[in-house]
């Protein structure tokens, strides 16, 4: 572990720009929602927290605790421990102030007093996460001595409390998620050791170790071999041939620090994984723009220099998409003021990143094409061969003629309940399970802009199948022709009628497997849907609550636990459980689920391509046993009433 000198020792290093109070009030602006996504953010913001103590050289390991049932988490690090003195101005010690106070923290300080690096400047993170939850308890090490401190929704419970002495050092932090803020407070198991296993391979000299009550199971992550070894085992998870052997590493370790490993894949997609100050940026940014456009120059300036290559590219249109086409990278940078859009720090926005990545990408990734001449040449094929099929697909698609409105409509199912309006931005169709659940929608729906389309019972698995096969199934058949754009390699957006599809299955467990099925039909045969942000799905109620005059709707079991807990004591509410869409009166429906003004819709967003691949394939795929291990891991998660039996 580094010795790196800091002055990070006194309450006084801790600088406080505001208060505490809009968290409770509006958690979606700082965590990004109530859901099982937000939940887990909670985990991420005090582990973001122990890694900046390892990024500035303080601690070496860090420890993540899943406690039974699954619904409360404890993270600890041999980083220096939250300062406990009392500071000056505010007359409460730093761990008080760190907790309960709104952009409060070591991150606000200069490079002695506070974080040379770190996840964000944001400093809510442990704020945020104490006003979140229901208790929290707060132990530090340092000095000598062992200090805790607990909270509950945000108020200290304890004044800091000096409990003894200890060895060592570091900060601990205890928390359950507040149930009545939260839709789901039980943590995935699976989406915990994922992050972390990443966070591992960023922080190549940091031991993570995950231990899960639930199970007994505890998993210990450290990965010596880095960025390099991460890059292995993304480029395994596609299941497609490389195109060279050789991969493209390059690393800076002074300054601000840069690290970036890539391969090409016979894939037709690119997977680019980036991560600033150790954290995971899903929706990329500034850096991950640079990289892309150091990758795009180096290999248009190796063609320029290179006859061969030149000769190869003539009289082709190549874009930045065929030369990114089946790349698969991780970069990783260190800023030391990092601009994140918004909280939850999914993308970067620091403007002068993109040009200072591509500066030192760039040249040295024509220096490795140059040197690697034969792994140069294969590449530029597999751009050739990609540039030469979206050709292709450009031709196909100008050459089909187009029809009118009226023309398509005459050749449509005859089961589609179609709607009136052709302005394709603002109409939307629900695809639905059976006849009783399309004619409750039917009735429900406004027809103006929206259409129905019912399917019979649960569809073809098409995980395993080409698209011509998936095609010769009749439902999936009518469900392409209904879209409007053909699938595969037939697929033609500018065909597409609706601006929203939206897979409106019942809320029990059979409808979350049409849905499954749904969601691995568009992502093997219309990904594109998807991509531009087309196909969501639809949020029913699964109870009808009633109590006296009022009405509640859950849509799960969860959410009506959590209704529930907040009637009165002396109330008798009336449950009416739906087997299906059918059963639910039109207005009912109409109100809940169907109306934009008062209903929910999740958008199907891929941010992971390979990670959502391999999951598809574990649940889908011919080969049961993942299936059978996936199973045997969530059965304590399954309700009763979830069961087939």
């Amino acid at each position: 572990m580094s010795t790196v000198a800091a002055k990070y020792t006194a309450a006084d290093s801790i600088q406080v720009l505001e208060g505490l109070e809009p968290v409770r009030k509006r958690p979606s602006m700082y965590i990004g929602g109530v859901d099982a996504k937000g939940l887990h953010h909670l985990a991420w913001e005090i582990v973001d927290n122990s890694v900046d103590e390892h990024l500035n050289g303080h601690a070496d390991e860090i420890r993540v605790t899943l406690h039974k049932p699954g619904d409360a988490l404890t993270v600890s690090d041999n980083g220096r421990g939250i300062p406990t003195d009392i500071h000056p101005k505010h007359k409460k010690s730093g761990v008080e102030l760190v907790l309960t106070v709104l952009h409060a923290g070591g991150k606000f300080g200069d490079g002695e007093s506070g974080y040379y690096h770190s996840g964000g400047l944001h400093g809510v993170g442990a704020s945020v996460v104490n006003a979140l939850a229901r208790k929290l308890v707060a132990t530090v090490k340092r000095d000598g001595h062992e200090y805790v401190q607990t909270f509950a929704k945000g108020v200290p419970l304890t004044k800091l409390e000096k409990v003894g002495p200890a060895r060592g050092h570091g900060t601990t932090i205890y928390f359950e998620p507040d149930n009545s803020i939260f839709k789901v407070t039980r943590f995935d198991a699976d989406t915990l050791k994922s992050r972390l296993e990443d966070m591992s391979f960023i922080h190549s000299g940091l031991k993570i170790t995950f231990k899960n009550e639930v199970t007994g199971e505890t998993t210990e992550f450290s990965h010596p071999g880095g960025i390099p070894e991460y890059l292995a085992k993304l480029v395994k998870r596609t299941e497609k041939a490389t195109v060279t052997e050789a991969i493209f590493g390059v690393k800076r370790d002074t300054g601000e620090r840069v690290e970036c490993a890539l391969q090409w894949t016979e894939s037709t997609d690119e997977s680019i994984s980036s991560y600033v100050n150790g954290i995971r940026t899903p929706g990329g940014g500034t850096h991950e723009n640079g990289l892309k456009t150091a990758v795009r120059k180096a290999v248009q300036n190796y063609c320029e220099i290179h006859p061969e290559a030149k000769k190869a590219i003539k009289g082709l249109k190549i874009s930045a998409e065929d030369i990114r086409e089946g790349i698969v990278a991780v970069l990783s940078v260190f800023v030391r003021e990092p601009m994140f859009q918004g909280q939850t720090k999914e993308k970067l926005n620091n403007p002068e990143l993109e040009a200072a990545i591509d500066n030192f990408i760039r040249p040295a990734l024509e220096t490795w094409l140059n040197n690697n001449k034969s792994a140069a040449d294969l590449i530029v094929g597999r751009i050739v061969l990609s540039a030469q099929a979206r050709e292709a697909s450009r031709a196909a698609a100008t050459e089909v003629k187009r029809k009118t409105t009226t023309s398509r409509r005459l050749s449509l199912p005859g089961k589609l309940a179609d709607c009136k309006s052709t302005d394709r931005d603002d109409t939307e169709l629900f695809i639905v399970e059976g006849d009783s659940a399309g004619g409750s929608t039917k009735q429900g729906r406004n027809n103006v802009y929206q259409a129905v389309l019912p399917l019979k019972g649960k569809i073809l698995n098409g995980e395993d199948l080409p698209t011509y096969k998936v095609m010769q199934n009749q439902e999936l058949s009518d469900l392409v022709t209904v879209i409007g754009t053909g699938a595969g390699d037939k697929f033609r957006y500018e065909g597409l009628r609706y601006g929203k599809i939206i897979l409106l299955m019942d809320a029990d467990a059979d409808g979350h497997h049409i849905t499954t099925l749904m969601l691995d039909f568009f992502f093997r045969h219309l990904p594109e849907l998807i991509k531009r942000g087309h196909v969501y799905i639809g949020q029913p109620p699964l109870y009808r609550i009633d109590v006296g005059k009022e009405t509640h709707w859950a849509r799960d079991d969860d959410d009506k636990e959590r209704i529930l807990a907040g009637l009165k004591a002396n109330a008798k509410p009336e449950i009416t459980r739906f087997k299906g869409l059918g059963e639910m009166d039109f207005k009912a429906l109409s109100m809940t689920t169907l109306d934009p003004r008062s209903r929910t819709v999740l958008k199907v967003r891929i941010d992971e391509v390979l990670e959502a691949a391999n999951t598809f394939k574990d649940l889908l795929g011919k080969d049961a046993q993942p299936r059978y291990d996936f199973i045997m891991q969530k059965a304590d998660q399954a309700a009763d009433e979830d069961l087939d039996v």
